[in-house]
């Protein structure tokens, strides 16, 4: 696995990064060859009259935790559904991806859908093939990873980024040489995480942060669940940090339905009427097993 070095860099501007982050190495004939993988499902809807609602488990990112999906948990909730949002430990993507698996065995029963933010989605993408229950999977301006892929370099596949102009690095009590705990710089958080909050709650945020460690962000995905799997993207037209031309990419990679917002990179505080609408949309679409 390879670290990144962290040296000293001049600040350079945050869309100065994003704009070099475009590129995404995923191409048509590779989306299309991962299409034709998914296995075939009948076109049976699930009646809402005749089968229970699922239980709807939403998944974190990086830098955050559990309370951001309040406003949507609190919608779905009066809705029906039962919802379960779990703590992400954010300790690498294998061990965050097992706690997942064993969150959804040991507390979840009948049919789930699983909902993932941002590096979430990369959890939400090697956790749910080992759960037969899963029925449906959510991005939300979410990181879709393909067998091999890492976050970093999903962001950064030419190597131009320096993390150290991004984040404060922190060793970690245990923490394997090269590996740091990342936390985002104060300066940089309210406008990569945190566009369209208000100003004061965006700084509460930025302090209130949990760091990811930096192996999580390059470690490399296993077997995706969404070649076996209906999925739904929530596509943020104005996210600062996961560029919409990398989301559009991996959405599209992963053959998944694509729902776009005017939105920066929480839609799930911001619109949350979208984020829940597409919940129960792949809810309501998803073929019966």
């Amino acid at each position: 696995m390879k670290i990144f070095r962290v040296r000293r860099m001049r600040t350079i501007s945050l869309l100065t990064l994003v704009g070099a982050l475009g590129v995404t190495g995923i191409s048509g004939t590779q989306a299309a060859d991962n299409a034709g993988d998914r296995q075939p499902r009948a076109n049976t809807q699930r009646s809402s009259r005749t089968a229970p609602k699922p239980t709807v488990v939403l998944v974190h990112g990086a830098w955050a935790d559990s309370s951001g999906w309040a406003k949507v948990a609190r919608d779905l909730q009066a809705q029906g559904y039962q919802v379960l949002a779990p703590p992400t430990p954010l300790r690498g993507l294998s061990e965050d991806s097992e706690y997942l698996s064993a969150f959804l065995r040991d507390r979840t029963t009948g049919p789930v859908v699983l909902v993932g933010h941002s590096y979430g989605g990369a959890v939400i993408t090697n956790a749910a093939t080992s759960d037969k229950d899963v029925e449906a999977l959510v991005f939300i301006n979410a990181f879709v990873p393909d067998a091999g892929d890492s976050v970093l370099g999903l962001l950064d596949p030419n190597h131009q980024l320096d993390p150290a102009d991004l984040f404060e690095f922190m060793r970690y009590p245990g923490a394997p040489d090269g590996d740091y705990d990342l936390y985002m710089k104060q300066n940089v958080f309210p406008d990569a995480i945190a566009n369209g909050i208000p100003a004061r709650d965006a700084a509460a945020m930025a302090a209130a942060q949990r760091p990811v460690t930096l192996s999580a962000l390059t470690d490399r995905s296993d077997t995706p669940a969404w070649k076996s799997l209906p999925s739904y993207y929530l596509l943020g037209t104005q996210d600062h940090i996961v560029p919409p031309t990398l989301q559009r990419a991996m959405a599209e990679n992963a053959g998944a339905k694509i729902t776009e917002v005017k939105a920066g990179h929480l839609p799930m505080i911001t619109s949350p009427r979208a984020v829940e609408k597409l919940i129960i949309e792949a809810d309501r679409s998803t073929p019966a097993r």
